[in-house]
C-alpha cells in the first residue's frame, strides 16, 4: 500500500511540475551516510556492555525476548524491520493491560499514552531516556536508516500524507531528527510532519551536526518523553 502511495506521489502534478527540484532536494545533503554508518558501528562496540545489561534486565523482569521489531517505511517507500528494546509486557503476560484509546495524549492515527499500563518498570526508564532506541544503530549499520533524518513511519501513518509531505517517503529515515529535539512526544502528528518537511528542505552537514548536539540534552532531560 505504501509503495502504491509512493507511485501516486510520483504521478501527481506536484511531482511532474517540480521534477528537477524534486530530484535535487532528495539527494542526501547531510553528514555522508558512510560516516554515519561508521559512527553507528563504533557506537555499538563502545556501548555493547550497556546493551547486554539492558537485555539481561528485560529478560529477567518480564517474559519474552529483549528485542522488539516492527515494520516501518524507509527510503523510497521500502519496508524494513526496525529494532527496539522491548518496553512493554507481552499480551500473554498476566500483568498486561490494554489501554483505553480515549486516554491517548496524541491525536491522529498513532496513539500514545502518558500512563501506558502496558509498559514495564524497566520499560518506562529506557523509554524516558531513549535507551530503547539504541538497537536501531544496527539499522543504521545495515543501511536502513541514518543517524539523523525523519523518524521511520508506520504504514498507517503514510496514509495521512498529502502531496506536501510526500518527500518524506523518498528520504532515508533517522534515529534522531528535528522533531525529536523540538519537543518529542509533546508535538502533534501534524507538527512532526512539518518539522520533518522543514528538515528535508534544509538538510545540510551543519544542520545534522546541530541536531546531534541538541539530541544529547533532549535525551538527558527527557522532555516530552514517555
Amino acid at each position: 500500500m505504501t509503495i502504491q502511495t509512493l507511485q501516486q506521489a510520483q504521478k501527481s502534478s506536484f511531482y511532474y511540475k517540480e521534477k528537477e527540484a524534486t530530484i535535487k532536494n532528495y539527494n542526501h545533503k547531510g553528514i555522508p551516510v558512510i560516516l554515519q554508518k561508521s559512527a553507528a558501528l563504533l557506537g555499538l562496540v563502545l556501548i555493547s556492555p550497556l546493551l547486554l545489561l539492558v537485555v539481561l534486565i528485560i529478560k529477567t523482569t518480564s517474559s519474552g525476548g529483549a528485542l522488539f521489531s516492527q515494520t516501518r517505511v524507509g527510503e523510497n517507500g521500502r519496508h524494513f524491520k526496525m529494532y527496539k528494546f522491548r518496553s512493554m509486557y507481552l499480551k500473554s503476560d498476566p500483568r498486561y493491560q490494554e489501554p483505553n484509546p480515549e486516554d491517548s495524549s496524541r491525536e491522529g492515527v498513532c496513539k500514545k499514552f502518558i500512563n501506558d499500563p502496558r509498559i514495564t518498570k524497566i520499560g518506562g526508564f529506557i523509554r524516558k531516556y531513549s535507551i530503547d532506541e539504541l538497537p536501531q544503530l544496527f539499522n543504521v549499520v545495515n543501511g536502513d536508516m541514518c543517524l539523523i533524518g525523519p523518524r521511520p513511519a508506520l504504514s498507517i501513518e503514510t496514509y495521512e500524507y498529502d502531496s506536501s509531505v510526500q518527500p518524506r517517503l523518498f528520504t532515508k529515515p533517522g534515529l534522531t531528527g528535528l522533531w525529536q529535539v523540538s519537543g518529542r512526544a509533546n508535538t502533534t502528528f501534524k507538527e512532526q510532519l512539518q518539522l520533518d518537511k522543514s528538515y528535508i528542505k534544509q538538510q545540510s552537514v551543519f544542520m545534522d551536526c546541530k541536531i546531534l548536539a541538541l539530541t544529547i540534552p533532549a535525551v538527558l532531560f527527557a522532555k516530552g518523553a514517555y
